[in-house]
This record gives structure tokens, C-alpha cells and sequence, in this order.
């Protein structure tokens, strides 16, 4: 079978592999033990500070004392599970911007899975 698709070729698409892309894999992110139950896995960081992160929350964990948003805002998209910010629960599929000088306690009483992206640092 023959196609005039791009798609179709083994060449690469233009665009692809540009300099400066960057990926990983939360599998391959180190785990660090942020408090107990709660677990940040690094994806990726720039140099002006900002940064992506995947944050675990088991259930029932709290984050211990109030995560303020300094010196930028803070981005999370909930992956899975719901998260609760001290006020109120997201369900999965929710995204939260918490302007810098915000803040707010992390918890969940099921569990939760988050992106967490760091425009600022």
C-alpha cells in the first residue's frame, strides 16, 4: 500500500527533535519524601526557576503547615484521585492556579496524583 500521508514516511517530520526539547518519564523521576505520604517526583527544570513536578499524596496524608506560593504562582492539574486544598476538593481533571502569595494546606482524604508546574520557581 502507498500513501501520500507525511505521516506514512520513516523520515522525520519537520520540527521534530528541535533543540532544547526536553522530555522524562515520572518512572525514571528520582522520589523524594516530601512529608510523610507525600512524595514530589522532579520531571523537569529551566533556568529562570521554573519547574514540573508529579506530587503522590496517599490517603489520608497532609502536607505539615502552609505551602505558600513564593516567589511565583503555582499551576496543578489533578491527575487522578481527589485533591483538597484545606478549603474545598478537586476532583480528577480539575486545574488550580494559586497566584504567587497565595496559599493553602495540601491534603486528601482519598489519595491523589498531581502535576504541579512552577512558572516563576
Amino acid at each position: 500500500m502507498t500513501t501520500n500521508s507525511p505521516l506514512a514516511t520513516d523520515s522525520p517530520l519537520p520540527g521534530r527533535n528541535t533543540p532544547g526539547y526536553t522530555w522524562s518519564h515520572v518512572r525514571d523521576a528520582p522520589v523524594r519524601e516530601l512529608f510523610p505520604g507525600i512524595r514530589l517526583r522532579p520531571l523537569w527544570k529551566g533556568e529562570n526557576g521554573a519547574s514540573a513536578q508529579v506530587v503522590e499524596l496517599d490517603p489520608g496524608a497532609c502536607w505539615q503547615g502552609v505551602d505558600v506560593h513564593d516567589p511565583g504562582p503555582e499551576e496543578v492539574f489533578v491527575v487522578s484521585g481527589v485533591f483538597n486544598d484545606g478549603e474545598r476538593d478537586y476532583p480528577a481533571g480539575s486545574f488550580l492556579h494559586a497566584p504567587s502569595g497565595s496559599s493553602h494546606v495540601p491534603q486528601t482524604a482519598t489519595g491523589c496524583t498531581l502535576f504541579v508546574f512552577y512558572p516563576e520557581g
